[in-house]
């Protein structure tokens, strides 16, 4: 029986766009491409994407590219992701969500079983996870892109490469060098303002230090960070210790860098309990 394929015409790639927890905003990097998006549109099929509609085969077929957001946090999703993998053939990582933990991986730090009592009326219902991982801590990973959210030109590369049949070419250096590349004037030594870029992975294209702005890390540690004296360098622009863990912990929090210079927050003044 044919499926209507044309035996000479190479078949398309197939790529599935999957969410796990997160706040679905590196998907919507992608649904934001439309018209870069129009010239890999018949190099690709694009077999199936919850967010963007009833689009391709209801998340049941095999893939070569599978583009997978979000955290794992409960035993479901633990479950899902070993599904997705075994159907893909190449699975990338996008956003920090899905390569750090996200957010979410703060409660990593905590009692999340506290949280949930706060939180909900009725906690014995809800079934969770202690922590919020990363992909990578269950599957193997071929890439990740990092962000939160994603640069959009870094996607693009990773879907054109699918199309073509080869590997993406994404580099790990730091932020700095992104800003050099820009002609930008380096914020900290010029202004005093602290900066993340030298211990952060690039791809946003230095975005924030060109408006004289530090970075503030939401790509997450380079391949080789030294997050050691980049803390130290905080702390002589002013900051103290609890603002330098404040600074270092937000999207990436539960990165393996950053994750072991994490201190526990300073004691709460007791004015501030009385």
């Amino acid at each position: 029986m044919s499926d209507g394929t044309d035996a000479a015409t190479p078949r398309r790639p197939r790529v599935a766009v999957w969410k796990f927890a997160s706040c679905d905003g590196c998907q919507l990097t992608l649904l934001d491409c439309e018209d870069e998006l129009l010239a890999v549109a018949d190099r690709v099929e694009l077999a199936y994407f919850l967010e963007a509609g009833a689009v391709g085969d209801g998340g049941t077929g095999t893939y070569d590219l599978s583009l997978v957001e979000g955290s794992i946090t409960t035993p479901h999703d633990a479950e899902r992701i070993r599904d997705v993998r075994a159907r893909s053939k190449v699975l990338v990582t996008i956003g920090a969500c899905a390569t750090a933990g996200g957010i979410q991986a703060l409660r990593n730090f905590a009692d999340v079983e506290e949280f949930v009592g706060i939180v909900y009326a009725q906690p014995q219902f809800i079934s969770t996870l202690g922590t919020s991982t990363a992909i990578a801590d269950h599957v193997a990973v071929d890439l990740e892109l990092r962000g939160c959210p994603i640069d959009r030109r870094q996607l693009l590369a990773v879907v054109a490469a699918a199309a073509a049949g080869r590997p993406p070419a994404v580099r790990g250096h730091s932020v700095c060098l992104e800003c050099k590349a820009a002609g930008n004037v380096c914020v900290t030594v010029a202004h005093g303002t602290p900066c993340l870029g030298p211990m952060t992975h690039a791809g946003c294209g230095a975005l924030c230090p060109s408006y004289a702005r530090g970075c503030y890390g939401c790509f997450g540690p380079s391949e080789a960070p030294n997050v050691t004296a980049t803390a130290v360098e905080l702390g002589r622009r002013g900051m103290d210790p609890h603002e330098v863990d404040l600074a270092l912990h937000t999207f990436n929090a539960w990165s393996p860098h950053l994750r072991e210079v994490w201190h526990q927050p300073p004691p709460t003044p007791p004015e501030a309990t009385s």
